[in-house]
């Protein structure tokens, strides 16, 4: 799909990767609706590009993707704004194995709702033109980090999730394709105190092992791996981008 004059909502967009997905999408001439629970940085980085990129062109929807009339509401807002909605691209994740349950519920959960809120609005059988879906994974929902088991969890899951709604048949159903991408670590504020987000501090010394060969990336090379994926994915393909290189398609073997 190309992306000019599409029109994409992307969820956990007021920082992080999700910020760099949302100008780069605006830099090749998309509209976008910023979603997130931030609401006063959300608003703030709208009124920036606003300035830049014209105030039709992005607007900032209040969303917590873990509360779905909330969600679905950031939906309507965007349709009723722009006229249509072409990409969804679920993003919003927090890494904290201490608070297990909130992260489940953003990272996996608010995946699912994000997915099947694509397939209602944009779906072909329900009257829609059909899209895009995109989730974003990680490097431990390929190889886990045993520092972080359920975050790791989480991210594992979305990969399950989307090699399944990205098959073939789901396409048909819905005209609408699903994929993932799957960055290494990436410069963003996700690791803020880890000491307090690993859920015992004995597992420090292991996070240190997990980590100790990274080297973060910048948030705004994992975005033009987005639009990669958009322009060139296959529905149900993974796509795992790191250290600054092109983004490059998984592969698994057949059931």
């Amino acid at each position: 799909m190309e992306v000019k004059g599409r029109v994409a909502l992307v969820t956990g967009a007021a920082s992080g990767i999700g910020k760099a997905y949302a100008e780069e999408l605006l830099d090749h001439g998309a509209k976008v609706s910023i979603c997130d629970i931030n609401v006063e940085d959300g608003e703030k980085l709208v009124e920036s590009l606003a300035v830049r990129h014209g105030k039709d062109r992005v607007i900032f929807c209040s969303c917590d993707v873990t509360d779905y009339p909330q969600f679905e509401e950031s939906f309507r807002t965007t349709i009723a704004t722009f006229g249509r909605l072409d990409i969804v691209i679920n993003n919003a994740g927090i890494m904290n194995d201490r608070f297990w349950e909130l992260e489940v519920d953003i990272n996996l959960n608010g995946v699912i709702r994000g997915t099947l809120l694509a397939q209602r609005f944009l779906g072909t059988d329900r009257g829609g033109r059909g899209g895009i879906v995109v989730n974003t994974g990680s490097n431990v929902g390929i190889n886990p980090y045993v520092s972080v088991p359920i975050y790791s969890a989480t991210k594992t899951a979305i990969v399950g999730l989307t090699r399944a709604y990205g098959d073939q048949y789901h396409v048909g159903l819905t005209g609408i394709k699903v994929m993932a991408l799957c960055p290494s670590a990436t410069d963003t504020h996700l690791v803020r105190d880890v000491g307090k987000q690993l859920f015992s501090t004995r597992y420090e010394d292991a996070w240190c092992r997990d980590t100790a060969a990274t080297v973060p990336q910048k948030a705004e090379h994992v975005a033009k791996a987005l639009i990669h994926v958009i322009s060139m994915g296959k529905s149900g393909s993974i796509w795992y981008v790191e250290n600054g290189q092109p983004p490059y398609q998984l592969t698994f073997a057949d059931h």
